[in-house]
Order: C-alpha cells, then sequence, then structure tokens
C-alpha cells in the first residue's frame, strides 16, 4: 500500500441519496467502496431550534489523494446546503483489503 487510505463520512436525508452518491463516487473511479448506513438519528441545532432528523449515513473508502475530489462531487451533487463531510485517517486494518482499496481508485485513465 503506497497511499493513505481514508474514510469519508457524509449523512444524507434518505438512503436513495446516499446510495446514489455512493454508486456515482465508485463508477467515477473517486472511491473504491461505498457503504450505506439505511438509517442514523441526527441532532444538531438549525436556527436555534433543536432538530430531530431520521438521515442516512454514505461512508466512502478512498484514498487521501482522491479526498478533495470525494468532498467536491458530494459537494456539488448533494441536496443539503450544507452536508456534513467528515474525513477520517485510515491507520491500519486488512493490508489485502487496502491494497484492493488502492488498485481501485488508482485506475489507469482516471
Amino acid at each position: 500500500m503506497g497511499e493513505k487510505a481514508v474514510l469519508i463520512m457524509v449523512t444524507t436525508g434518505a438512503r436513495d441519496d446516499a446510495e446514489r452518491l455512493g454508486e456515482a463516487l465508485v463508477v467515477e473511479h473517486l472511491a473504491a467502496c461505498c457503504s450505506v448506513v439505511p438509517t442514523v438519528r441526527s441532532f444538531y441545532y438549525e436556527d436555534d431550534q433543536l432538530q430531530r432528523e431520521h438521515e442516512a449515513l454514505l461512508l466512502v473508502k478512498t484514498l487521501e489523494s482522491s479526498a478533495a475530489a470525494v468532498q467536491e462531487y458530494v459537494r456539488t451533487h448533494h441536496e443539503y446546503v450544507l452536508p456534513e463531510i467528515l474525513q477520517i485517517p485510515i491507520e491500519g486494518g486488512s493490508s489485502a483489503y487496502l491494497n484492493w482499496l488502492e488498485r481501485q481508485v488508482a485506475k489507469p485513465g482516471h
């Protein structure tokens, strides 16, 4: 594994939105794999009002070199004005999986 892998977490309003974003990121080779957790419960303040929302969580597995492009794609195609996009370094894991991840994102010509 030559490149550092990262996990990018994105909440969306619905499972379909998360699936649409995740599939597009994989098709474009911006991510090796995207997983959708169909329902999470989120609590936050907006306009001084406590919000309680059911959302979906998109887990994007990619390389650090593609992370900015992933984040830009999400910002451009997300239905939220201010989407939650959190990037977390992957410090370890299955070396076979991480090597596969790198090969998927670093496809020639992409």
